[in-house]
């Protein structure tokens, strides 16, 4: 019989990116795992790990297996994912709110956009209107003497919709950074995002697969690459370790030559047969040795838009044309003793509304380029750092290459077979009484 939740749903009262974490690396493991296959392949930590198998297996019916030596593994069947669906509400309404996510932030976007020939549009409008009004209070001879600058010639209101797309929502995007013009606007003016949005998972994922691959005992220098270091000539200690150790239950060990290697006992441990680290793959290139870990982690530079140079062009061009309008509508209404009823007066009601937008378009991105500008520079800085430690293992001087065949030598990978196993909870507990007992025996001696 699995593992049953004594109250609701477990897997509901799991942050949602670590249940995923945590399914995707079962998944890949085949569905049979230890704590240190999951947290070494998600990059969790390990008691996040053991609460989130806990949690999948107690809904899924998965069962336990125990081994010889104590080493609990989390079974789960092939339809545990569907298990779990028909379960949990909060799995069936994700995706919902995932979508009413997406949606939101395009109509943001839109709205946005949009509201810039809104504006350019209003402020136009009122300056003919304004123009208009004057010159029927002139004398005929008088006519547009002073603001007759040929505005309606110029920019009729019409001609600013001609790049609007009415069938937009029927095309399907060719490509994620695929953007029409009024999704431009608001990239020209906030950006579009993060782009290094959930790295640091990816992060702690290629730590965590690099230490189990190698069999759970590394150098610091091994590390290096992966964390925020500083240069080779400037590195001084390696406290910079500290944050996989308490990660991944780590600790230090000094070897007989006085080296320090970080040992991982948990990662060691797995139910899946993977190649122990060897001594001849110190010194090779890393494409050759790694076992398709990333050679170092590198994070993305922020752009400052995705768009396209001619639509950041356009975009500009109208920026500006519509802070031109709003100064001159500004100068306008000030001379202005009495504001004409109607859209005139409904224009100088909203009027400050149109200036912080005016005056926001530029300023926002300006002051983003320079934080953008400073963010990149320290980037830039930690990738160089990262690369510099890995150029440093791709051929090692003889010291660093003593340390890293002795973290070889130390390495060890115990894989779990069925053949090991002295008790589940999947078979019926009248079955193996005997067995059970006996695991009793050996768990009070361990």
């Amino acid at each position: 019989e699995g593992i049953r939740g004594a109250n609701g749903v477990e897997t509901d009262g799991i942050p949602s990116d670590v249940r995923k974490r945590t399914m995707d690396a079962v998944d890949s493991c085949g569905g049979r795992v230890t704590i240190g296959d999951v947290s070494s392949r998600a990059g969790l930590k390990l008691n996040e790990t053991e609460k989130a198998l806990q949690a999948l297996a107690a809904d899924s019916c998965g069962f336990l297996e125990v081994s010889d030596e104590g080493d609990v593994l989390y079974v789960f069947p092939k339809d545990y994912r569907s298990r779990l669906a028909s379960k949990s509400f909060r799995m069936k309404v994700e995706p919902l709110l995932e979508k009413s996510k997406g949606v939101a932030e395009y109509l943001i976007r839109v709205a946005f956009g949009t509201t810039l020939i809104v504006s350019i549009v209003l402020v136009y409008t009122t300056i003919i209107a304004l123009i208009s009004s004057r010159s029927d209070e002139d004398n005929r001879g008088r006519r547009g003497r002073s603001y007759d600058s040929g505005f309606t010639y110029f920019f009729r209101p019409s001609d600013l919709f001609w790049y609007w797309d009415p069938y937009y929502y029927r095309r399907q995007r060719i490509r994620e950074d695929d953007m029409n013009f009024i999704e431009s606007v608001f990239s020209f003016v906030f950006g579009d995002g993060d782009p290094n949005q959930g790295i640091e998972e990816e992060r702690w994922k290629l730590i965590g697969q690099y230490i189990a691959s190698n069999g759970g005992v590394v150098a610091a220098d091994e590390l290096a690459p992966y964390l925020d270091v500083l240069p080779a000539k400037e590195a001084d200690d390696e406290s910079y370790v500290l944050p996989v150790l308490l990660r991944f239950d780590g600790h230090p060990e000094v070897n007989e030559e006085g080296n320090i290697l970080y040992h991982f006992p948990t990662l060691q441990r797995t139910a899946s047969s993977w190649q122990n680290g060897r001594r001849e793959y110190v010194g090779k290139q890393w494409s050759d040795w790694v076992g398709g870990v990333e050679k170092f982690f590198r994070e993305k530079k922020w752009p400052f838009s995705k768009t396209k140079q001619s639509e950041k062009a356009m975009v500009i061009g109208l920026g500006g044309l519509n802070l031109f309008g709003v100064i001159i509508l500004s100068s306008m209404l000030k001379n202005v003793a009495v504001v004409p009823g109607g859209f005139v007066s409904f224009v100088a009601d909203i009027f400050p509304i149109l200036q912080i937008y005016a005056a926001s378009f530029f300023a926002i991105p300006l002051f983003r380029w320079f934080l953008m500008k400073k963010t990149n520079d320290e980037i830039g800085k930690r990738n160089q750092a990262r690369e510099q430690r890995a150029r440093l293992l791709e051929m090692p001087d003889s010291s660093l290459r003593q340390k890293l065949l002795s973290a070889r030598d130390m390495a060890r990978r115990t894989v779990i077979g069925s053949e090991r196993i002295v008790y589940s909870t999947e078979r019926d507990i009248s079955d193996q009484d005997y067995e059970t007992k006996e695991w009793d025996r050996r768990f009070r001696e361990i």
